[in-house]
């Protein structure tokens, strides 16, 4: 993929790093030369000067033929004008535009544009690490998805995991049961002293709650 970076900070260059060592190529922008030390020397991609929403700065950095734009300044008004730009001037396929207030996010959504928010994340991120429960995060699957596990009470026991599908947002992957671990079907049922292992949006931890009935 051909994928241009608007933002050299801390999230810009470990995107750009991750992406370059995936055989991508990158072009990242930033306003400030100093930013693109944190590249390092082994940088492979190409690195412009200039404001992100700029049209000449973006012609250079060829968002003509680009197949992604991410646009993760501190600014969230930088990041939308730019992402709004890369959308519907240049038509880049797949556009995503970093958010520090996540009340914009369902705005830019609508406008065809994928938004993350750190501070969203952030939250039920932290809420959920601070409170201990049969509900226990394990790992973060980047910045939006969770791996949790799910200590199976008595009242769940009987249940379908088609039951506890929320497509998108809540996906039970596998079970730990008597000393083993498998992979069920929507159709496996729960048995009481189960661990199970569900991938879950950050953001949508209290609907899995709900549909345990806990």
């Amino acid at each position: 993929m051909r994928v241009i970076i608007v933002g050299c900070g801390r999230m810009g260059a470990g995107l750009a790093l991750n992406l370059t060592r995936s055989q991508h190529e990158v072009t990242i922008i930033d306003r400030d030369p100093a930013a693109f030390a944190a590249l390092g020397e082994r940088f492979g991609g190409q690195t412009i000067t200039g404001h992100g929403f700029d049209r000449d700065v973006l012609l250079r950095a060829g968002i003509a033929r680009v197949d992604a734009l991410a646009a993760v300044t501190s600014s969230d008004e930088t990041n939308v004008v730019t992402a709004r730009a890369a959308r519907q001037f240049f038509r880049v396929p797949r556009v995503v535009a970093r958010l520090y207030d996540p009340r914009k996010a369902e705005i830019y959504r609508r406008l065809g544009i994928l938004t993350i928010s750190t501070t969203e994340w952030g939250i039920h991120r932290v809420a959920e690490l601070i409170s201990y429960s049969w509900f226990e995060p394990i790992v973060s699957l980047g910045a939006s998805v969770d791996l949790v596990d799910v200590e199976t009470l008595p009242m769940m026991a009987g249940r379908s995991l088609a039951s506890l599908t929320v497509p998108g947002e809540v996906h039970p992957v596998a079970i730990s049961r008597g000393g083993r671990c498998f992979l069920p079907t929507p159709e496996t049922q729960l048995q009481a002293g189960d661990l199970l292992h569900v991938a879950v949006l950050a953001t949508s931890t209290e609907r899995l709650k709900a549909l345990l009935g806990v």
